[in-house]
């Protein structure tokens, strides 16, 4: 998993994707183990980013099981890997990092009682 993770972070950092952000979620009852955020330059170079991942993806085996894709965001998603590519006003918008902080420190967990 980690070598995945880093191979990907490389190839956003080589490819100009800023802020990079990886949060490990595997003891939170979350979708995804991993979570990688990057920011792009806008609109051309989220779709540029996402076309490179795509190339090196299919080089290496990995699968993409889906995606969503809009000229500010799209979301990659490898199963045990979700990946966010968007601009930074989206990122700021929707203020992803906050939630995934939160649901890493269990913030959303059922309180036993």
């Amino acid at each position: 998993m980690d070598n995945r993770i880093e191979k990907i972070v490389s190839l956003l950092d080589e490819k100009k994707g800023e802020d990079i952000e990886v949060f490990n979620l595997e003891d939170s009852d979350y979708i995804a183990k991993r979570v990688i955020l990057v920011n792009s330059l806008g609109g051309k170079h989220t779709s540029a980013l996402y076309d490179n991942l795509r190339v090196a993806f299919r080089e290496s085996g990995e699968k993409i099981l889906g995606s969503d894709e809009s000229d500010d965001w799209i979301v990659i998603d490898l199963g045990d890997i979700l990946i966010h590519i968007m601009t930074p006003q989206y990122r700021m918008r929707y203020s992803i990092e906050e939630f995934l902080k939160e649901l890493k420190e269990g913030k959303f967990k059922e309180q036993e009682g």
